[in-house]
């Protein structure tokens, strides 16, 4: 423990890294408790987090046509109602203004150095956080009692390696920002999670042809369901024994969509349950529309020729890699965090690493529905 413990216990000096949904609630939170002594630090200009749509290269970013795929009542936190007059599913520009004026209302900007990159967190001995920035007025360093981590994980693409190389237009989703720099070409997008779903639906408005390639089968549920939002559809139903609502949701799906294979969609194999599903409404009528055509996984890569694992090939000018994050943090040095990246990270209640008490992660969760009202959570428990 860093020296003066009655200090320590009344006025601890925290650092919160990252001003994106789950770093404003987790310093509104820790006000709550009592603890003013924070300084966050965010790289941008601006608090989102990846909420702030910016053309930049190498930023995490919304794309143009962002919506949440959790409606707004499932989205909001628990003190802070989102407007009235929000649609069901928001818009990525509302979503920055809620978050903002949630930020405002709370005073939370007071808090936040922005324009300001952490470089590195080292542990001091005896407990605490030595944290290195690069900010507007240069490199400093600062000393803090505990640390805790709100940068996400949606910003460090994870791209697969398959056998050959294809010589076209290659961009991860992460770098995805409009439909219009793929008109009258020939795309495939490699993911059929919410992003790749999103983003294919898009690009068939104006590319020449779209392809989606999923190696899997996906569970993919529409938005809404006798005209409300599915998640306050499920909602209603989260108590109930697993048999039933595994009923629920194969009636759902049969009674709003149909046989996956009208679609050309393959079929899951496995309980739609034990599956992170998909919540998109228009991939369906870009299939039936012929807009949009359904392949499996990836087998090999030649020039603008990409072979799938049914034996099929097919010449495209593009492919967008819709396929996933890896879990990284460059400011951690060394293997201070044992952990596979590509994997998740072992926390106690996903938030305390085993090996730190001083040390809390935040956001780091693949819930059904929405992160920051399960941030606002875990930073009470912090």
């Amino acid at each position: 423990m860093m020296s003066g413990q009655s200090s320590l216990q009344s006025r601890p000096r925290v650092c919160v890294i990252g001003a994106g949904p789950s770093g404003i609630t987790t310093i509104k939170t820790l006000r709550d408790a009592g603890i003013e002594n924070i300084t966050c630090f965010e790289a941008l200009d601006q608090i989102g987090g990846n909420w702030v749509y910016t053309d930049k290269p190498g930023h995490p970013s919304v794309y143009e046509t962002t919506h949440v795929i959790s409606s707004k009542h499932r989205s909001q936190y628990s003190d802070f109602a989102m407007p009235a007059d929000y649609p069901a599913y928001p818009s990525h520009k509302q979503i920055l203004a809620y978050h903002q004026n949630y930020a405002k209302y709370f005073g939370v900007p007071d808090k936040i150095q922005l324009n300001t990159r952490v470089e590195s967190a080292s542990p001091l001995d005896g407990g605490g956080w030595q944290v290195e920035t690069t900010g507007p007025k240069g490199a400093k360093k600062h000393e803090f009692d505990y640390l805790v981590v709100c940068s996400g994980h949606h910003w460090d693409p994870f791209l697969p390696a398959y056998p050959g190389e294809f010589t076209g237009t290659q961009i991860h989703a992460h770098d995805y920002r409009r439909a219009e720099s793929f008109r009258d070409k020939r795309v495939l997008v490699v993911g059929a999670g919410n992003s790749g779903c999103d983003i294919a639906c898009a690009i068939s408005g104006v590319a020449a042809k779209t392809v989606i390639s999923m190696r899997s089968p996906q569970v993919i549920f529409p938005k809404m369901f006798f005209g409300r939002p599915i998640d306050q559809m499920y909602y209603k139903v989260r108590s109930m024994p697993r048999f039933i609502r595994k009923a629920i949701a194969h009636f759902a799906l049969w009674v709003s969509v149909g046989p996956y294979k009208r679609y050309g969609l393959p079929k899951p194999d496995t309980d739609i349950l034990s599956m992170h599903p998909t919540l998109n409404s228009e991939i369906f009528d870009c299939l039936a529309h012929g807009m949009l055509e359904v392949r499996p996984g990836i087998e090999e890569l030649a020039d603008h020729t990409v072979r799938f694992s049914d034996g099929s090939s097919e010449d495209f000018d593009a492919i967008v890699w819709a396929t996933g994050y890896r879990i990284s943090f460059p400011f951690f040095k060394g293997n201070l965090l044992d952990f596979d990246p590509n994997k998740s990270l072992k926390l106690y209640q996903q938030i305390v690493p085993s090996n730190f008490s001083d040390l809390f992660f935040i956001g780091l969760l693949q819930p059904v529905g929405c992160i920051w009202n399960l941030s606002e959570y875990q930073a009470k428990y912090v």
